[in-house]
């Protein structure tokens, strides 16, 4: 084996290794009257550390027994529904605030860790704010199961943080749906706060809290526990002499303390999402903290939000990569220095949510797998009833859906699987990371002109789908099932030749 392809592999896993402990997820959400087609749009990245392993399943609507209990993950239980909606379940084992969803209405569903101050675990439920173990990894997971809106998923989510408490230091959802999309914000507790994205704007959301004022007068666009102010007073956080009007983020909100933060005032991934958004380089420093949501300079696009989260800050001073000739960003640079594709990226999500369309084929999940900027996006209608059992793992159902499975899966689940989905995807991100300048150019020319050709093909297959869908909703659904597997399948086709194509290029003579 060629030496020099040895020690320039090692450097990069070190430093593939360092840089794996930065790591956070990012959201942008656009209003309908902030998007080309007038569909609300609702991108999110995952990104954590450690081994992990993703698995990607339908579950159909089903009735429960009279009876039936839900069963949280620290004891406590409540009555289900009666009826559980179907749902696109994206499932990341083992982690307690990492699954995405839609459901069959086009409620999309998903978080991001941002803390607050308040107290700890144990001193809440000494206090009686954390009852019957709390609630975590189930409240978006019931928000997918019970909600027909997303107004409806935030006051789903507001009853069971009553009634048991939110475990984590502090968590936002993004909860949309075909005519708008919420971003509610929670404490560990009992405290949440919920604001309605402008459908005329756009909301860039990194690991931070970004609910500022707070109208609670407003209904319409706002929504919160009933003493999230009350409580503030209480605990000092939040002085109504102050002549200022509440700010939650000010109030329960943590202050980021790393070096772009401290230097410039604002959160670097923030900053940066905005700046694309908008199409203007935001001043810096940052005077009195960045919006809630901004207006974007054009109406934006599914591709205008894979870019966004494909960007590494490319064409700032901030670049350390010099243009890829210093190596892979991922290697140089995380979410700390404003990076928002991240080699700790295990799922990019586009939710396109039209509301002139039978949700079937109106609502889509786009869907890479790994780093962005190195995989493809692929179109998974809300009407398929089945993700390919090839790339994907069918478990049983009835025992794939309780906590005990998602935190103590099946041995091997994490082990490297050259056959599936997410390995396939994670094996050619690494080897593009070897010669990023060089190795990215070739990928992202063939998955440019797979995604323009699936764009294309829209209009015609949602054409089809929905003459299907008036005589025979059943072979709809089929047909949909068939096309976004279909893609997919195709998709894997070309990475796989593109791994063996970079192995033999890395490792020849």
């Amino acid at each position: 084996m060629n030496f020099k392809k040895l020690l320039v592999a090692s450097v990069s896993l070190i430093s593939m290794l360092i840089s794996s402990y930065a790591f956070a997820c990012f959201a942008v959400v656009a209003g309908k009257k902030a998007t080309a087609d007038g569909s609300v749009m609702f991108a999110h990245s995952e990104l954590n550390f450690g081994k992990r392993f993703l698995n990607f399943r339908v579950v159909p609507r089903f009735k429960n027994e009279p009876g039936a209990v839900i069963k949280l993950l620290n004891g406590g239980i409540y009555p289900d529904v009666e009826q559980s909606y179907s749902f696109i379940w994206s499932e990341n084992f083992g982690l307690a605030g990492s699954d995405t969803y839609i459901n069959e209405w086009g409620v999309a569903c998903a978080s991001d860790g941002t803390h607050t101050r308040e107290d700890s675990r144990d001193e809440l439920i000494k206090r009686g704010d954390i009852r019957d173990g709390g609630i975590g990894y189930m409240l978006r997971r019931q928000v997918a199961r019970r909600a027909k809106t997303a107004r409806e998923g935030v006051h789903i989510a507001g009853e069971l943080i009553k009634r048991f408490g939110h475990n984590f230091s502090g968590v936002t959802l993004v909860i949309a749906d075909p005519n708008e999309a919420w971003i509610l914000s929670m404490a560990r507790g009992q405290h949440w706060v919920a604001q309605r994205v402008p459908d005329d704007e756009v909301v860039v959301l990194a690991n931070v809290n970004i609910i500022g004022e707070v109208d609670l007068q407003d209904t319409t666009n706002f929504l919160a526990s009933p003493d999230l102010i009350e409580y503030a007073i209480k605990r000092g956080w939040y002085d109504p002499n102050s002549g200022k009007p509440f700010n939650y983020k000010d109030a329960y909100g943590v202050p980021s303390k790393g070096w772009f933060e401290t230097k410039y005032g604002c959160d670097p991934r923030q900053w940066r999402g905005q700046c694309l958004v908008t199409g203007k380089n935001i001043p810096l420093p940052v005077k009195g903290g960045l919006p809630f949501s901004v207006k974007p300079n054009r109406k934006l696009t599914v591709q205008d939000m894979r870019d966004i989260l494909s960007d590494h800050l490319e064409g700032t001073k901030f670049d350390k990569t010099k243009a890829y000739e210093l190596g892979s960003p991922h290697d140089l640079m995380n979410s700390g220095d404003g990076c928002i594709c991240s080699q700790q990226n295990q799922e990019v999500a586009i939710f396109q949510l039209r509301n002139w369309l039978p949700p079937e084929i109106g609502c889509i999940y786009w869907r890479t797998t790994a780093a962005s900027c190195s995989s493809v996006l692929t179109p998974w209608y809300l009407g398929i009833i089945q993700t390919p059992e090839i790339y994907y793992k069918q478990y049983d159902l009835k025992q794939n859906l309780t906590v005990e499975f998602h935190f103590n899966p099946p041995p091997g689940t994490y082990d490297y699987d050259p056959e599936k989905a997410f390995w396939i995807f994670n094996s050619l991100e690494n080897l593009v990371d070897l010669n990023y300048k060089k190795n990215i150019k070739k990928v992202r020319t063939i998955w440019k002109q797979y995604e323009v050709e699936e764009f294309k093909m829209q209009p015609a297959i949602e054409q089809a789908a929905l003459e299907l869908l008036r005589k025979d909703k059943a072979l709809a659904r089929k047909f949909l099932t068939l096309y976004s597997s279909t893609l997919a399948l195709q998709a894997v086709k070309l990475a796989k030749k593109m791994i063996n194509e970079l192995r033999t290029e890395f490792y020849g003579p």
